[in-house]
């Protein structure tokens, strides 16, 4: 397996699909880490709100973030995701996603993440597997 630099909130910003979505990755903290993003017209589904994998793809890559993970360089990949919608998300509000690392082993690491709007409101949370590589 290849040596992997250690990820920073700029090669986090960085990935492409981040950036074609408009997320921001805005805090990596020492078991936690932070995304954001504004809901536009192009993450709308066919009602007119937030489209589901707007909300999946910030809980899957929020929680590749927490310090342990990818910004101490360990290669890891998801083995599970399970995301559980609580409310609908419109277009025009800030969705702020949160990953905290519940649990580190040697091979895998579990997460749980909230995803809430910008009036605090619970829109979904999730949980993640992660398979690290040595």
């Amino acid at each position: 397996m290849q040596k992997i630099e250690p990820a920073t909130l700029e090669s986090g910003n960085a990935i492409p699909l981040l950036r074609t979505l408009n997320i921001s990755l805005r805090e990596i903290g020492a078991s936690h880490a932070v995304m954001e993003v504004s809901v536009s017209e192009m993450h709308g589904n066919y009602f007119g709100g937030a489209h589901g994998g707007l909300i999946a793809t910030l809980v899957d890559t929020v929680s590749f973030f927490p310090r342990p993970l990818l910004p101490s360089g360990k290669s890891c990949t998801t083995t599970n995701l399970n995301v559980t919608y609580v409310r609908p998300a419109a277009i025009g509000d800030r969705l702020v996603a949160r990953a905290e690392l519940l649990h580190m082993g040697r091979r895998m690491a579990s997460l749980a993440v909230t995803v809430k709007n910008q009036h605090d409101k619970l829109v979904a949370h999730g949980t993640t597997t992660l398979m690290l590589s040595s």
